[in-house]
């Protein structure tokens, strides 16, 4: 009789570690089935993405996760196809360095219609461009020149008033960089950035919004940062202005790529991307001005007036020698 009882209980234990079994791994399916998004976006950007994928009917069947530009980047290169997202927005730069590391991405199938043509399997969601601003009312209590050059920031007069990104921590450093790279070489170049870096003092941010901080505040008077956060300040009644230095506005793209997975999700994922695109870009413009798709207008102060484009494609080697220029020049 005991020997039947244990018996009984023996298979009631297998029979529930079964059904355990069997629903875990319909959870897990369940999970795998849904698109997994990994973006280095902010607050906005992925706001409109999400808005958009909800608007067309796929609430539920995606995950988005946040992730930094740097730790994305980092997973990107080091996992390529075996990343744990089966879609990505991310920078550019670092997009088209992963595929031609890792070969990880596949070929978008819709029309993207971008003005300007990149490679097949990427299209862009948003760009940044970068200007100096300024603070008028401090530049006027200390009767301060308008500068029109980055290179007006080295002047004496800009010592200690001057606020920048970090090449080091943020991409926005890098539209200053090559900007300078480009009108002055880098053996002129060092030395202007040199004096830059000089003059602002404790005002080098670890941010890209940093800067525009520090010149609203007042603790700057002037500034680098992005273009269309001063255009915004200004716009919104506050001393702000922006100027478009003579060494011209560079921008940096971040973009939109399929993983190459070719699983159950590769069909879904590469409707959802096409949605971001196709949906995402009217809220995406009204955060990041920069028209990127045929039929795209934004307002006359936001186009910068000195539109540039770096010589060399930008890749994360490219980057690195730039963050080497930065230190050495300090």
């Amino acid at each position: 009789m005991l020997k039947n009882v244990k018996r009984v209980v023996l298979s009631l234990l297998v029979l529930s570690f079964a059904f355990a079994a069997v629903a875990c791994g319909n959870q897990t399916n369940g999970e795998a089935k849904k698109v997994v998004i990994q973006s280095n976006g902010d607050e906005e950007a992925i706001a409109a993405m999400e808005d958009a994928l909800i608007e067309a009917g796929y609430k539920g069947k995606y995950v988005i996760q946040a992730l930094g530009t740097s730790e994305l980047g980092g997973k990107i290169l080091a996992e390529g196809k075996q990343i744990d997202a089966n879609l990505v927005t991310m920078s550019s730069y670092f997009i088209e360095s992963a595929q031609q590391q890792h070969a990880m991405f596949k070929d978008l199938t819709f029309e993207t219609n971008a003005l300007e043509k990149s490679s097949t399997f990427y299209t862009p969601i948003l760009a940044n461009t970068g200007s100096i601003f300024v603070n008028t009312e401090v530049i006027k209590q200390k009767g301060l020149p308008m500068p029109t050059s980055i290179k007006d920031l080295t002047k004496p007069e800009f010592k200690g008033l001057v606020s920048i990104p970090n090449i080091m921590d943020s991409s926005t450093g890098w539209l200053l960089i090559q900007a300078i790279v480009t009108q002055y070489g880098k053996e002129e170049g060092k030395k202007v950035l040199h004096d830059l870096i000089v003059n602002c003092g404790p005002h080098v941010e670890s941010s890209g919004s940093g800067p525009i901080k520090k010149v609203q505040a007042g603790e700057a008077a002037a500034g680098f940062g992005l273009r269309h956060q001063a255009v915004e300040a200004k716009e919104s009644g506050q001393p702000i202005d922006f100027i478009d230095p003579l060494e011209g506005n560079f921008s940096l793209t971040e973009s939109i790529a399929v993983v190459d997975k070719d699983d159950e999700t590769t069909k879904l994922t590469m409707e959802i991307a096409e949605v971001i695109i196709k949906n995402a870009r009217k809220d995406l413009l009204t955060y990041y001005p920069v028209a990127l798709y045929e039929g795209e207008t934004v307002a006359e102060t936001n186009k910068p007036a000195h539109s540039m484009k770096f010589k060399d494609p930008l890749t994360v080697d490219l980057l690195e020698q730039h963050q080497q220029f930065f230190k050495s020049a300090k």
